[in-house]
């Protein structure tokens, strides 16, 4: 398979499990909502090991879900965001040694779950609040980068670890977290939520394992560029064997955001 392109083998159940799930709630859904939502993204991973908080970029994003009852939907998810980390930033002098810095582009699509604790959405219901969880399945399509003298460089052609897994530029993930819903008028919502993803890769920032050997990348035409984005280190801190990155074998990111639905409601679903 050529560095980058899409494996179709991992693309396809996907594809096939939305397809079935809005096929059957086509019939037996009730109501149909869209939204919107704005915020920051965060990241958990080998450049920021201790802070599930820390916001490193902005997200946005929209959906389509379909009520069930007012406790159940299902909806289909697509977020945009960033995140980024810098080594040159932390108070850890092990990382400013290391030297290390990274900023990659999200593009997300998940089927997503949500379980409302009180009967309610936007337009029908017995509540006009509710408090929510939601966990699902879904893609993430990601590029690391990497900026050292003022040259951005594109990580995941010059497998800075000697691995092929860097060269992909997506994963499955499972996304999970919570959040709170509000009537606002009629059918017209708003909602607030946080939510991690767990990562099927750890390579969203380009580091996992250990330093390679420099033999992987022998008489290659980029071997400079492959030595110096491998161990930018200012002391020569990265010697072949030695842990690059932490003993974590999947990176976690984070949207966390506020937005605005909107919920059409059939005459029937006044009532549950």
């Amino acid at each position: 398979m050529i560095p980058g392109t899409i494996n179709m083998q991992y693309i396809k159940p996907l594809v096939y499990l939305f397809t079935f799930f809005w096929g059957i709630l086509g019939v037996h859904a009730q109501t149909l909502e869209i939204g919107l939502m704005g915020g920051g993204a965060g990241y958990m991973g080998d450049l920021n090991q201790n802070d599930p908080l820390k916001i490193s970029g902005f997200s946005i994003g929209g959906y389509g879900k379909l009520n069930i009852d007012g406790y159940w939907s299902v909806g289909l998810h697509y977020t945009h965001g960033t995140i980024k980390a810098n080594d040159a930033e932390s108070v850890n002098s092990q990382f400013k040694d290391r030297n290390i810095n990274f900023k990659t582009t999200l593009n997300e699509v998940n089927l997503q779950i949500d379980f409302n604790f009180l009967n309610y959405f936007a337009g029908g219901g017995t509540k006009k609040f509710t408090p929510y969880i939601f966990t699902g399945i879904g893609g993430v399509f990601y590029s690391p980068k990497a900026v050292y003298n003022d040259k951005e460089y594109n990580l995941r052609f010059y497998q800075t670890e000697g691995q092929t897994e860097a060269c992909r530029s997506y994963a499955l993930n499972v996304p999970y977290g919570i959040g709170f819903k509000l009537q606002l008028k009629n059918n017209l919502g708003l909602f607030s939520q946080v939510g991690y993803r767990t990562a099927f890769t750890d390579y969203l920032d380009d580091v996992s394992g250990k330093y390679p050997d420099p033999n992987v990348w022998e008489n290659d035409a980029y071997l400079a560029d492959r030595k110096f984005l491998s161990d930018p280190s200012l002391t020569q801190y990265g010697y072949p064997g030695i842990q690059r990155g932490d003993f974590r074998k999947r990176d976690t990111y984070m949207f966390v955001g506020i937005g605005i639905s909107y919920t059409f409601v059939s005459q029937k679903c006044y009532t549950f």
